[in-house]
């Protein structure tokens, strides 16, 4: 496809100027889409717990950058040699992982990690530059994995994003690009849950509330859920768990513990850990069953090492980690998509909060109430 010759575009984004700093909203210029790549205006991001880990520097302290990898938007423009049958006006959703088809790791069905387009974690496109800078300085910008969905509009490699149906209402493909996908994809596509198996889930936000939906449709019987917040709870019940668990009624006991006495002492199938906190991993692999329980973390915690009691790794136990909940971004996504068309899925369940990206650094205090799930950016 031969270009449109696009300008450079100038408009507003959210940029975190330094490690731990403040997310500050600038004018920035976004470059024309170069080859292979396309230029999105965004119509809504969403924010990710990863996004808050971002401006603390995970993966990688690259600043000033533009967080945000959870979004849905409109092609504005395209680079010469864009493939897929996109074009301008489509909807498309940008994506941290794509999907060759061809690679070996993708010829196995196995895993959604492919060789050929892995997690972007440099913060520059392909050529190794950005196209994004500071409208006053010409400061360039790191963008944050290929996305960057917290600006009014971003470049994209194209084998990073997914046409969707426009007539899918936006805030829903918003949640669907990392979250709840993550949850959701976990137990089917990495964990494998059977029907009739026990499954644990600790942490009720959107990425655990996934895992139960997850978990329900491929016949869970029982699915235990664990969170400090009793808020939660309504939640939960709304997408499928059976039992839940606040550890602050019980100081005297463990997680694994009490997962053990709902399950006459015998522990999970499957334990889902969706909060990143260290300390509960080990209680995910206590919680599940000695020889055959599988145990899936889920959530970033941004620590660069977790430690992992050494006596449970002679249990038999499995420990299988996840990114994208094992999602395929072309394969698997689009199921999810059509479920959540099909009003199998209940994301409006998800929605709790809506702001203005002029207002960003509120959902900061925001993502500290007990209610609060999903915060959706308007632009």
């Amino acid at each position: 496809m031969t270009s449109m010759a696009p300008g450079v575009i100038t408009c507003k984004a959210a940029v975190i100027w330094e490690l731990g700093g403040q997310v500050k909203v600038e004018e920035v210029k976004v470059d024309p889409p170069q080859a292979g790549e396309i230029r999105i205006k965004m119509l809504c991001a969403s924010i990710c717990h990863t996004d808050v880990l971002c401006c603390k520097g995970f993966p990688i302290p690259l600043f000033p950058r533009i967080p945000g990898h959870e979004g849905v938007g409109m092609i504005e423009s395209i680079g010469e040699e864009v493939g897929g049958g996109l074009k301008q006006g489509d909807i498309v959703i940008p994506l941290y992982l794509g999907e060759c088809g061809q690679c070996l790791n993708c010829k196995t069905r196995r895993t959604n990690l492919c060789h050929t387009y892995p997690p972007p974690f440099s913060g520059l496109m392909n050529d190794g530059t950005s196209r994004m800078s500071v409208a006053k300085t010409g400061q360039r910008l790191y963008h944050f994995t290929s996305c960057s969905t917290w600006s009014e509009y971003t470049v994209v490699d194209f084998n990073y994003v997914l046409k969707i149906d426009p007539s899918m209402p936006i805030s829903h493909a918003s949640f669907l690009s990392c979250g709840f996908s993550t949850g959701f994809g976990a137990p089917w596509r990495e964990a494998q849950v059977r029907e009739g198996s026990s499954v644990a889930v600790f942490g009720l936000g959107t990425v655990g509330l996934g895992v139960i939906n997850g978990s329900k449709m491929l016949g869970a019987s029982k699915i235990i859920t664990v969170d400090i917040n009793g808020k939660k709870a309504e939640k939960g019940n709304v997408f499928g768990m059976t039992d839940f668990i606040n550890p602050k009624d019980h100081p005297d006991k463990s997680l694994s513990e009490l997962v053990r006495e709902i399950t006459h002492g015998l522990g999970v199938d499957y334990c889902f850990e969706c909060t990143g906190v260290p300390s509960l991993l080990n209680e995910a692999l206590e919680a599940s069953k000695f020889g055959i329980g599988t145990v899936v973390p889920i959530g970033a915690g941004g620590e660069p090492q977790v430690a992992i009691n050494s006596l449970i790794l002679f249990s038999g136990r499995t420990l299988k980690f996840t990114s994208f909940g094992g999602v395929r971004t072309r394969s698997d996504l689009p199921i999810i998509l059509q479920k959540c068309m099909n009003k199998e899925i209940q994301l409006d369940e998800l929605l709790t909060h809506e702001i203005h990206l002029d207002n960003i650094q509120e959902a900061f205090e925001i993502l500290k109430k007990p209610d609060c799930l999903k915060i959706l950016i308007n632009f």
